[in-house]
């Protein structure tokens, strides 16, 4: 009798759960989070699937295993130095891009320090830069200047020119804002530092030349830029870039920083002579070339891939600003991503908006994956100017490889009766 109730049991469960997995893998699922992160590329996985077989020795290693790993480092170096125009040693190899923004701005601060103790940044950057220049104001004696950024979520390159100080040592500026996409004008604000530094030389001697000379850098993370924009250096004028896999489906725990040559940083994680003595620990030639190969995939694809996508997106902004009423699209509607549609609507919770999208099969965001449990409205947001309200009633949609027009059309009509219902 007992074993009867058992195998009755058991065969209601198994049936329940049959039919529960059933439902999870027939439900629709559109994933509109590619600022969050991308799923890996099948060319990029085998690339590391690959190195994680053959190339598994230390690179630090001068046997032939070790030999061959660190072959797998160099080539990939010199690969992600030809897509930005620069030279192979010019290029740190690092475990994120938070990694590398806090290498840039530490890196720079600690080194630079005696030449003067004043950074310039934004007051949207992303928390990686921001907290980093927190940290250093309030425990190392740093100054930060944070610029207010326009309605439209750009950057005037005259505050940059208007925030100078003789001791200002560094300037960290994002090349495109991770939550509302806002390209910013990275080429005319390196004119303006070089402009500066070049007043700065015909009017001192000795020390101080030499103080002016070499001080005065300028860092952007470009993490949300890779695929869609132009990454070229010296286009860009820029001595520090940080980059990221996760981003440009490659691996997650991947990324690097651009280094012009002759520029002095403190390492922050010190042990071995790894990465120019830079970032210490045995590296991962498989993740490195995963990472290298995902970028070299989406800078050949861009201008391509770019205008699929900003034809989505405009077709996308277009209906939801047409069909529901109270919305506002958040940042310029030309000079932003060609994936990036950041809207808040009126007497709406965004974070209901998100959640009750998942419960339908779909992914979106209310803003940075990185502080998403933070109940505040989004500094971004709050940067140019949004009140709490709307900044609150706000959802990212990020498009991606995998969005198709049937999707957004079908996102369409889902917004539009969830964010009726939420209303009521």
């Amino acid at each position: 009798m007992i074993e009867d109730l058992d195998f009755r049991y058991n065969l209601e469960l198994n049936f329940k759960i049959s039919e529960l997995l059933i439902f999870i893998m027939s439900k629709k699922q559109i994933y509109l989070d590619y600022a969050g992160t991308t799923p890996m590329d099948p060319r990029v996985e085998r690339v590391v699937l690959k190195h994680l077989r053959e190339s598994w020795g230390n690179a630090s290693s001068v046997h032939e295993i070790g030999r061959q790993a660190r072959k797998v480092i160099e080539d990939s170096r010199k690969t992600v130095a030809k897509v930005l125009g620069v030279k192979s040693e010019e290029i740190i190899f690092t475990g994120s891009g938070t990694e590398s923004a806090n290498l840039a701005i530490f890196g720079v601060a600690r080194a630079y320090k005696k030449y003067g103790k004043h950074i310039i940044t934004s007051k949207f950057e992303h928390p990686a830069v921001l907290r980093a220049c927190q940290y250093l104001e309030q425990n190392e004696g740093f100054k930060v200047s944070h610029l207010d950024v326009s309605k439209n979520g750009i950057i005037n390159p005259e505050s940059v020119r208007r925030a100078l100080r003789p001791d200002t040592i560094l300037v960290s500026i994002m090349y495109a804002n991770n939550e509302i996409g806002t390209i910013q004008p990275i080429a005319a604000i390196s004119k303006i530092l070089k402009d500066f530094r070049d007043s700065r030389r015909l009017q001192v001697t000795g020390y101080r030349l030499q103080m002016y000379e070499k001080a005065l850098l300028f860092h952007t993370d470009a993490c949300q830029a890779a695929g869609a924009l132009n990454l070229n250096i010296n286009q860009l004028g820029v001595d520090l870039m940080t980059l990221n896999g996760s981003k440009i489906y490659g691996p997650k725990g991947t990324g690097c920083l651009y280094v012009r040559r002759n520029i002095e940083l403190a390492p922050q994680i010190v042990g071995g002579s790894q990465e120019r003595g830079l970032r210490a620990g045995t590296e991962n030639p498989a993740l490195i070339a995963g990472f290298t190969e995902a970028l070299k995939i989406v800078d050949k694809n861009r201008a391509k891939e770019n205008a699929r996508l900003t034809e989505l997106r405009d077709y996308m902004i277009g209906q939801i600003l047409k069909t529901i009423p109270g919305g506002c699209l958040n940042g310029d509607a030309i000079k932003r991503l060609p994936n990036n549609i950041n809207i808040s609507f009126k007497d709406t919770d965004g974070e209901m908006l998100m959640l009750a999208f998942d419960q339908k099969g779909i992914q979106v965001s209310t803003g940075s994956a990185c502080t998403s449990t933070s109940t505040e409205p989004s500094h971004v947001l709050k940067a140019i100017g949004l009140s709490d309200e709307l900044a609150k009633g706000n959802i990212r949609i990020t498009l991606g490889r995998q969005t198709k027009k049937k999707d957004i059309d079908y996102v369409l009509k889902t917004l539009v009766s969830l964010v009726k219902k939420l209303r009521k």
